[in-house]
């Protein structure tokens, strides 16, 4: 591995135990009796999508995924949000969750709402695994988060740089 992601910011035990209370909350939330919709943002929250969805208890998971981009390869965003992948179903009555890996600005989630609320979801909330609350350029209510973090550029369980480092199971910091 490479010795500029070496120091740990979240290794993947404190990880899986957070992904698990996080299962709990969104479980005593959202009514067993109709589907809950996870709509995970790609590429970088489907490691998480993947653990949440194993750890909330009900048979009604449905499994949506959305490309959003707002970086390419760059540390920082572009600020041009656009959608590369859209959802496969019509999300209109149902109760959705967008899943995402980290919000630092929030221009992309702000986006992501505003389009997702035109096509009229019984409910739509947001969980994150990752939120830099000091990155903020555009407020987002986020009903779920993970950790928040300190303005560091982080990168494994399914977060990258130039698409590397996606595969590591903690989540480090880059350094320069």
């Amino acid at each position: 591995m490479s010795s500029n992601a070496s120091r740990v910011l979240l290794s993947s035990h404190q990880i899986q135990n957070r992904v698990r209370e996080l299962a709990a909350e969104i479980d005593r939330d959202y009514p067993h009796s109709r589907p809950l919709y996870l709509v995970s943002i790609l590429k970088g929250s489907f490691m998480f999508m993947a653990d949440l969805a194993r750890a909330l208890n009900r048979h009604n998971v449905r499994i949506e995924f959305m490309g959003i981009s707002s970086y390419g390869s760059a540390k920082t965003s572009s600020g041009q949000v656009k959608v590369t992948r859209d959802l496969d179903v019509n999300i209109e009555g149902q109760h959705v969750l967008i899943v995402e890996d980290i919000i630092d600005s929030g221009v992309t989630l702000s986006y992501l709402r505003r389009l997702l609320t035109q096509r009229h979801p019984k409910s739509l909330e947001i969980v994150t695994l990752l939120d830099k609350p000091e990155r903020r350029i555009q407020p987002v209510e986020v009903k779920y988060v993970g950790f928040s973090i300190p303005d560091e550029f982080v990168v494994g369980y399914g977060l990258d740089y130039a698409e590397d480092y996606r595969n590591l199971s903690d989540i480090r910091i880059l350094s320069e």
